[in-house]
């Protein structure tokens, strides 16, 4: 088997189930398997794999295991020679996979593989790369200034080695997962994917980062920015240089003070409440049932220069493919403040996040 696309999941149902059909239709043609281990999910999540996607391997926790743990046991029973370790709230396009596969097989020394992220309204998240998190980058971002916490000498679309990939989108060959004996199971959240790209490199592989191919990461919802937020963030930061450096005494106090200021420079983004526009893509046939939950207007693909700033794109899968919809969100996003939601294929709901920051919404109909 070439590949095994394991996925973490807890509490997000209607995210996870757009990600499997983003995922089944990326594997189409490649020997594969889907492994979602749930950490014990109080909504249907479970019920939801079984009933639409029988073939999924689906392991469930009877507790939430953390990150770390709940993927190293779905990569466990992982049988593919590659791994693709993913966020449940991500959307991937059609070739994103074989793009990566391609591009393992012309590189030495290769370790992680990771590629453009977006959140929800078609931005750029800048965690797509990062460097390895030294006590002056560390500080620096937690007073704004994230110059050296990012990987900018590479662009977002461009290619080139980094030290640091985000665990909501891992591409790996399963033997080196394996050499460096996976996650670390000491963090329960955060820091867990700075360790293993870390860990990786020290091995003497390769870190790479590939903007030729993007994959939107919802990002507010898998890890929900909660009150605890900054208090487990900073403290997987205590973890990991206590495991891979000497211990640096500025740095606890420095996290002792970001635990206690972070909320004061998060600014959440204000979203439009001002009644808009809704425009449906690409169909030429109408759903009557979508129109009467919406009760907005509805235009074809080739429409796309008529609608104005301040409008609600909803990307109809079923007639849109997974990669024109991601490219589309990355385009329609400069400069026209649109907001962006997905009807996933063969489903009866809409679903989207304007702010990576905090929950999206669903609707279902």
């Amino acid at each position: 088997m070439k590949l095994s696309v394991v996925i973490l999941n807890y509490n997000v149902r209607h995210f996870l189930e757009l990600c499997l059909r983003s995922v089944k239709a990326a594997t189409s043609d490649i020997p594969s398997e889907i492994i979602v281990v749930d950490n014990a999910s109080e909504d249907d999540s479970c019920d939801m794999v079984k009933t639409f996607f029988p073939e999924v391997k689906l392991v469930e926790n009877k507790q939430n295991l953390g990150f770390s743990k709940g993927n190293n046991i779905g990569v466990s029973k992982a049988q593919g020679e590659y791994l693709c370790i993913l966020n449940p709230d991500t959307v991937v396009a059609e070739d994103t996979f074989s793009e990566l596969l391609k591009l393992y097989n012309t590189k030495d020394d290769l370790g992680i593989i990771g590629c453009k992220l977006i959140d929800g309204s078609g931005t750029f998240l800048p965690e797509s790369k990062r460097n390895i998190p030294v006590v002056k980058a560390a500080f620096k971002k937690m007073i704004g200034d994230s110059k050296y916490y990012y990987a900018n000498h590479v662009s977002e679309n461009g290619a080139g080695d980094v030290d640091v990939l985000v665990g909501a989108f891992m591409f790996v060959k399963k033997d080196v997962y394996d050499v460096v004996q996976g996650f670390d199971e000491d963090y329960f959240m955060y820091g867990e994917d700075i360790d293993l790209s870390y860990k990786v490199l020290k091995q003497g592989y390769k870190n790479y980062y590939f903007g030729g191919t993007s994959v939107i990461h919802f990002k507010g919802e898998s890890t929900l920015k909660d009150k605890n937020y900054a208090r487990r963030f900073y403290g997987a930061m205590q973890i990991f240089y206590r495991k891979h450096f000497k211990r640096n005494y500025l740095f606890d106090a420095l996290v002792w003070l970001g635990i206690r200021m972070a909320y004061v420079f998060r600014k959440h983004a204000k979203l439009e409440t001002a009644e808009v526009n809704v425009y449906r893509l690409v169909s030429k046939e109408i759903n009557p049932k979508l129109q009467s939950v919406l009760g907005k207007e509805i235009v074809l693909d080739s429409d796309l220069e008529t609608i104005q700033p301040n409008n609600e794109i909803i990307f109809d899968t079923n007639h849109i493919s997974y990669k024109k919809m991601i490219s589309l969100m990355q385009d329609l996003s400069v400069g026209k403040k649109l907001t962006f939601k997905i009807l996933p294929k063969d489903s009866s709901f809409i679903i989207g996040s304007n702010d990576s920051k905090g929950r999206g919404q669903i609707i279902t109909f």
